[in-house]
């Protein structure tokens, strides 16, 4: 299964579940965009493991799985907002917040909690 592209859906796994892709199709320090009901959600793979969150910067709604990663955090594309993706906070550029998700990797899949 490779990751679900922007016209593709994650899979329920179950309960609160959900399959959004292999752990092998996102390269280290590079996020994805995963279409999760009526959320898009930007799943990260940092050294340490997944992250994930809304895939829209609060700023002006960048898409946040093109920025760059690195030092635990994601750089908006847009305007350069830096957001923690351990927090889902803002560090740099303005104030505000993004909602963030736990990430399984489950023998090479990657489920979602919402």
């Amino acid at each position: 299964m490779t990751a679900p592209r922007a016209s593709e859906s994650a899979t329920l796994v179950e309960g609160r579940l959900v399959r959004v892709g292999r752990a092998a199709d996102i390269p280290l320090l590079e996020g994805r965009s995963v279409q999760v009901g009526e959320r898009r959600i930007a799943v990260f793979h940092l050294p340490e493991g997944f992250y994930a969150c809304d895939n829209a910067c609060p700023h002006a709604g960048g898409p946040l799985a093109d920025g760059l990663v690195g030092d635990g955090c994601v750089t908006c594309p847009l305007h350069n907002w830096r957001i923690d993706l351990r927090s889902g906070r803002v560090t740099a550029g303005g104030e505000g917040s993004v909602r963030t998700y736990r990430v399984r990797d489950q023998d090479g899949e990657l489920l979602l909690e919402l």
